[in-house]
């Protein structure tokens, strides 16, 4: 089963100037209205992306990426069994489906979503 990648992610400590400078930088565009705390990105092209503020408890500013799987609460248990450690359980997207980040054997956060279809 291949588990592509769907989506990305910038968290940022200053989301207006993220968007400026990779609007400029890549041609992107945004829709910062469509949900609350969130800037849709739109890079032309698949994968999607969004950009949001970084939290208070969050080390840095950093890139995150989603990979595709056909059922979250799988892909989550088969990586538990391989060493990982579950950092947001499955979580509903209203609309969009379901993600979940878990924390891989070397620590590196790694996002899954299950799209509803």
């Amino acid at each position: 089963m291949s588990s592509p990648l769907c989506h990305f992610e910038l968290m940022v400590s200053n989301p207006e100037k993220a968007r400026a400078f990779y609007g400029k930088l890549f041609g992107w565009s945004f829709d910062a209205d469509s949900m609350p705390g969130y800037t849709l990105i739109n890079a032309g092209h698949e994968p999607s992306g969004g950009l949001f503020q970084r939290p208070d408890p969050a080390p840095a500013p950093c890139v995150n990426v989603y990979f595709k799987v056909a059922d979250i609460e799988t892909t989550l248990n088969a990586a538990k069994s391989e060493g990982a450690k579950v950092l947001v359980p499955r979580t509903e997207i209203p609309g969009v489906g379901y993600f979940a980040i878990f924390a891989d054997p070397e620590g590196i956060p790694v996002g899954i979503m299950q799209p509803n279809e």
